[in-house]
């Protein structure tokens, strides 16, 4: 071809031939090609009945007595993928740049009833070309596998098309054709092009996918009053499990009040909230028995609903066997337990913003430290980890002299765990740093269980100012070993 012929082809050439990075996809353009038929009906009834309403806002208004669709179709030729560039991300997400273009056929006819008279206009001719980019976030394991769409344009897109009015072709009209064009592509520019992001919420909210958490529920276990007699002495050796109901996680518990019908425990305890419309904390009172099964002196719930932001409430709670509003048993006195609650909610832009400062300003403008919040460690996966014989790799954090360990993994150099992992804090951990070490299983005939496969301590002050790091480790004293960590500071 001679160079001016082929400046004319080069913006017809696929992406995947012009750009590496684009990989070639016929066998989606088969796949729309062979479904189009179908899928041209089912996208027109969805565009009727969304138009519909529309449509019957206006009539009997401005003399208007009708609007319908005469002629709705997109056409026999579909849309056709030009390429698809997908990006490699550390984040729960997966990002793909499609490349569409669509010289489609579609014939779209209004029809206007205007007193008496009856107008159309003719949508003819549909051309697009356009670059999305679309992230499927965040990844979750329940299908379909993600839980939002966003798109957004990354260059202005090409739009024409044909429009009659009254049977003649307004796009015919000099000058009219490249403005009406121009001033479209602009509209859709400012509406999607990227950093604007359309989004497509795809599991509800209320799904357990989905759930994060949106605040911290401080519980202070004060004391119980007239309990149960359990013990042949006349007296109870009490002590309290708190649970919050929606969670995986062990009970916490109090201290044990040795011979005590009305002990005082003063005990703190934190707990994350991912939905205080729904989760209830759940007490239950127990007599320890150093052998057999410990006795249930008697249970409470308080819903979180019942409370308000930043407020402590004191509630005094009557014992129930249990909460079947039918129980016989529950008419018994059990006694009472009386505990102070205060649910502290996170700040909405800290998840949006994903950068938290740990100082704040109060009303009077002065500065002030933040007064705490939660910390969460994600142990995404690790690389080239390796036992002296076989390797069973897991992951052990230790924060503020809290340990906490992720599930075993047999037989595998390249583990991914996925395991998120809560502290929840009095104040920013400015000045601290975390362990994270991968440590061998090995069985129990060996002398010694655990090997050490490397590990690396991360300061956290970065992760206070900026919100979160999502990075890759060297692990230390490993040959090659790296592992994949993701922290996160939300402050109250």
């Amino acid at each position: 071809m001679d160079t001016k012929s082929l400046n004319k082809l080069l913006p017809e050439i696929p992406m995947w031939i012009k750009n590496p990075d684009y990989e070639r996809i016929d066998w989606l353009n088969q796949f729309l090609h062979d479904m189009w038929p179908y899928l041209d009906v089912a996208i027109c009834n969805i565009i009727r009945s969304t138009m519909k309403p529309i449509f019957d806002q206006y009539i009997g208004k401005y003399g208007i007595e009708t609007i319908e669709f005469e002629t709705l179709t997109l056409g026999t030729l579909p849309p056709t993928f030009q390429g698809i560039k997908v990006y490699e991300i550390q984040d729960k997400e997966l990002v793909i740049e499609p490349a569409i273009r669509w010289a489609g056929n579609a014939n779209i006819v209004v029809a206007l009833k205007l007193f008496h008279f009856k107008f159309s206009a003719q949508l003819i001719d549909l051309q697009l070309s356009l670059v999305p980019r679309v992230t499927l976030k965040p990844l979750v394991p329940t299908f379909p596998c993600f839980a939002n769409i966003n798109a957004s344009l990354m260059e202005k897109p090409k739009v024409d098309f044909g429009f009659k009015l009254l049977n003649g072709d307004l796009m015919a009209i000099p000058g009219l054709h490249h403005f009406v064009q121009d001033m479209v592509a602009k509209q859709i520019a400012n509406m999607y092009h990227w950093p604007r992001v359309l989004e497509l919420p795809i599991l509800e909210v209320s799904s357990g996918a989905t759930k994060r958490p949106v605040g911290i529920l401080n519980v202070k276990v004060v004391r119980a009053m007239n309990l149960l007699k359990m013990d042949l002495l006349g007296k109870s050796d009490p002590y309290v499990k708190l649970k919050l109901s929606g969670e995986r996680l062990r009970s916490k518990r109090t201290s044990i009040k040795m011979c005590n019908l009305n002990p005082e425990w003063n005990e703190n305890f934190k707990f994350v909230v991912k939905d205080p419309k729904t989760q209830v904390l759940e007490l239950h009172v127990f007599d320890w028995e150093k052998v057999k099964l410990h006795d249930k002196l008697g249970m409470q719930v308080v819903p979180l609903r019942s409370l308000t932001p930043h407020e402590t409430t004191t509630f005094t709670l009557d014992l129930l066997k249990s909460l079947n509003p039918n129980d016989a048993h529950n008419k018994k006195s059990r006694g009472k337990l009386v505990v102070e609650l205060t649910f502290d909610p996170f700040k909405e832009d800290n998840w949006s913003m994903g950068r938290q400062s740990c100082v704040q300003t109060g009303e009077d403008g002065d500065e002030f430290a933040s007064t705490g919040g939660m910390l969460l460690v994600t142990i995404e996966s690790a690389q080239d980890v390796e036992g002296k014989k076989k390797t069973n790799p897991n992951v052990e954090i230790v924060f503020k002299g809290e340990k906490k360990e992720t599930k075993v993994i047999k037989k595998s150099r390249d583990p991914r765990w996925d395991e998120e992992f809560q502290f929840t804090l009095d104040e920013p951990p400015m000045e601290d740093k975390i362990h994270i070490e991968v440590m061998n299983k090995r069985s129990r005939i060996s002398l010694h269980t655990k090997e050490s496969l490397g590990h690396v301590d991360i300061s956290l002050a970065d992760v206070v100012n900026n919100g979160r790091i999502n990075e890759t480790y060297h692990l230390i004293n490993s040959k090659n070993g790296m592992i994949h960590v993701e922290i996160k500071w939300i402050a109250t």
